[in-house]
């Protein structure tokens, strides 16, 4: 069994754009599948995962949050980066390795931002410029608690 995270990014940023900053080296950037508009890279042996980025519009999200509240999001236009990782994988190379995906994106891309595990819990929120950890216990798990500072 997989797990998959969703990173949301609201508005219309160009879909090639956000795919490079996927991307540890270029070789590894998501190209154009068979359907328009969707980019991908399987990259299980490298990173631990695959990967797609897509925009769409009109769309909803709802997740658990601290304390099991619920987050809800409605954005008109997005983005979204999936990283779908394999279970054996997960600790040692998919996490890590998503992470530092997830950070390259906040890094060059400013909109705001949602990172969801599995459809089903809220990790990272970036609203207005300001970045915001949920499900602490996630973090620390994967000693990944440093990585991010609001």
């Amino acid at each position: 069994m997989g797990v998959e995270f969703r990173l949301i990014l609201a508005g219309a940023p160009p879909v090639d754009e956000v795919a490079a900053l996927t991307a540890a080296t270029p070789d590894e950037t998501p190209q154009p599948a068979s359907k328009p508009g969707l980019l991908i890279a399987r990259l299980y042996d490298q990173r631990g995962y695959a990967i797609s980025v897509r925009a769409g519009t009109h769309s909803y999200y709802g997740a658990q949050a601290d304390n099991d509240a619920l987050w809800e999001w409605e954005p008109d236009t997005y983005v979204n980066v999936t990283f779908s990782l394999r279970a054996d994988d997960l600790a040692d190379k998919g996490i890590p390795n998503m992470a530092a995906a997830v950070l390259r994106i906040l890094a060059g891309r400013s909109e705001d931002a949602a990172l969801i595990q599995d459809g089903n819990y809220l990790l990272l929120t970036r609203t207005n410029g300001v970045t915001r950890t949920h499900r602490t216990h996630w973090w620390n798990h994967y000693h990944l608690d440093h990585l991010i500072t609001g």
